[in-house]
């Protein structure tokens, strides 16, 4: 009667792979072929024998086949030999759902490439990632600004968008106030910066054109082209002749003549003058000059006395004309003071 129990158990495993049309005597295998004698081995029907090598899934035969050749490959497998599967030859169809766990995947393997686009979603990134995102998606949002301040994703003031209405200065803001360093409007014609030059020794010309007088020269820097500078001098001149001409300062601003008597014929143009000593020869007369000028500038400015004598006289000043040896003829000191004014 037929054998009624446990299922035939099956011995072994088969594979097959048939190739045709090559000229190699190298060929892969579809399996790892444990060795020759695990595999029949058929050219063009003939069994092969001791003429093939086989290591790994790499089958080779002694003499390269000719294209007409069929080649076939029988694979034979006993039960509990290690199967290992040829290279590339296992997809997903092989693979059960959830069976890849992360315990077989190696660290630090998985990369951006191995991620599909928009695959990561927020519910996979960590809490404090999304808060970060929320907030900066917020200020992206809020900072699509049109006027003013523009800009979708960085912020540009535009130009000359300050006005005075967004300052928070105190004070009352006009044509006759600037604006202080503790952000405060106040008013003009403060004094910003004073210089000053002195001379306490002599100086002496008969040049009957304009010299400098040496020492009694100064510059300043303006700290706005708006702002004003107040010059004083203060100097004692005299004029050695006593009957023939004046004697003459100018005030000059690097090279210009500034705060000076207007073009009359042939007289000549002068800040202040000192007339010839009628009794006694070069009398000191004290010649004192304010203006307030207006160089409209940021660079650095000079100021300066030029003097001229006029006919045979000799100009002089810091001493009397003559200078006897006596009491009477002491010697004086003279000053150029530049002071900076707000506008």
């Amino acid at each position: 009667m037929p054998y009624l129990g446990t299922v035939e158990l099956k011995a072994s495993d088969i594979r097959r792979i048939d190739i045709t049309s090559s000229t190699s005597a190298t060929h892969t295998l579809t399996w790892t072929a444990p060795n020759e004698q695990s595999l029949i081995v058929t050219i063009n029907g003939v069994k092969q024998q001791n003429n093939y090598t086989v290591s790994g899934t790499t089958l080779t035969l002694d003499t390269a086949l000719s294209a007409s050749d069929l080649l076939e490959v029988i694979g034979i497998n006993d039960i509990g030999t290690t199967i290992t599967p040829a290279q590339g030859s296992v997809n997903t169809d092989q693979l059960a759902n959830d069976a890849v766990t992360s315990a077989k995947i190696a660290a630090g393997t998985i990369d951006t490439a191995d991620i599909a686009d928009d695959a990561v979603t927020a519910d996979k990134l960590a809490n404090s990632i999304n808060t970060e995102i929320a907030a900066n998606t917020a200020k992206v949002t809020n900072a699509t600004h049109t006027g003013d301040v523009t800009g979708a994703t960085a912020l540009t003031i535009a130009t000359d968008a300050v006005d005075i209405a967004m300052l928070s200065a105190t004070g009352t803001a006009d044509s006759t106030t600037f604006l202080r360093g503790d952000n405060a409007w106040a008013g003009g014609g403060k004094v910003l910066q004073v210089v000053q030059a002195t001379k306490t020794d002599t100086f002496t010309t008969t040049s009957t054109s304009y010299v400098d007088v040496t020492g009694l020269t100064a510059s300043i820097t303006p700290a706005s082209a708006s702002n004003k500078i107040l010059v004083v001098v203060h100097a004692y001149v005299s004029n050695t002749s006593t009957s023939n001409g004046n004697a003459y300062l100018t005030l000059v601003r690097d090279s210009t003549e500034i705060f000076i008597g207007d073009t009359a014929g042939s007289r000549s143009r002068a800040t202040t003058s000192i007339g010839p000593s009628r009794s006694h020869t070069g009398y000191q007369f004290s010649a004192s000059i304010s203006y307030l000028d207006s160089p409209s500038a940021t660079t650095s400015t000079t100021y300066k006395l030029q003097a001229q004598a006029n006919g045979s006289g000799t100009f002089v000043l810091g001493r009397s004309g003559d200078d006897s040896n006596d009491a009477n003829e002491g010697r004086t000191p003279s000053s150029i003071i530049l002071m900076e004014i707000a506008g």
